[in-house]
């Protein structure tokens, strides 16, 4: 063997090691926040349609890896925002912006399609359960009189392909654009937008 042959497998080698101290972990929990935009409603006072609104949110999960790339995740998060129904007769436009919150719980696989020492892309969705609260700051009045969503739970769904840098072997930066689904009131939901984390590591597979 060469020279340049034997640095390459040793250069290959090593790629090959800092590959398995970053992904043999068993286990990695994540912290963070997101935004997304989304509906917030069914329709206005005046039966026009519900302009989208923004929504940030808290976000925390675990995954457990099976092998260096396919893991199950728990995901569990909160979205806030306000809704915009515009001066109207209702509340004698004493209340035009109120705000709303959803909570979701969700599982499903995590799966790494592309490993590098320093930085990795995977695919992740998830299914499961969301609440919606849309009565918590109009007062005396109903969802259905303002347009909203009635409160209640439904179905939430993400579909994800998280971007990861590696600070350390045990420790990471991700970055997550997503697509996220629910149905309050019997309707669809289409959000879109990303969660960001820090993810830590432990144990070994």
């Amino acid at each position: 063997m060469s020279v340049q042959a034997r640095i390459k497998a040793r250069r290959e080698a090593r790629r090959v090691q800092a590959i398995h101290d970053v992904y043999s972990h068993l286990y990695e929990v994540y912290v963070g926040a997101g935004y997304q935009r989304t509906k917030g409603g069914e329709g206005t006072v005046s039966g026009q349609g519900l302009q989208k609104i923004n929504e940030f949110s808290w976000d925390v999960g675990v995954t457990r890896y099976f092998n260096q790339k396919l893991g199950v995740t728990l995901d569990g998060r909160g979205n806030y925002g306000s809704v915009y129904i515009g001066p109207n007769s209702v509340t004698n436009s004493a209340l035009t912006k109120p705000a709303i919150s959803q909570y979701s719980g969700m599982i499903g696989p995590t799966y790494r399609f592309i490993l590098e020492p320093r930085y990795s892309v995977s695919g992740r969705v998830l299914a499961g359960a969301s609440y919606g609260n849309f009565s918590g700051d109009i007062g005396s009045f109903t969802p259905a009189e303002l347009g909203l969503y009635p409160d209640g739970a439904g179905l939430a769904l993400s579909a994800s392909v998280p971007f990861e840098y590696n600070v350390s072997p045990g420790v990471g930066v991700r970055l997550a654009p997503e697509y996220y689904l629910t149905n309050f009131g019997s309707k669809l939901q289409n959000g879109v937008g990303f969660t960001g984390a820090i993810v830590v590591r432990w144990g070994k597979q």
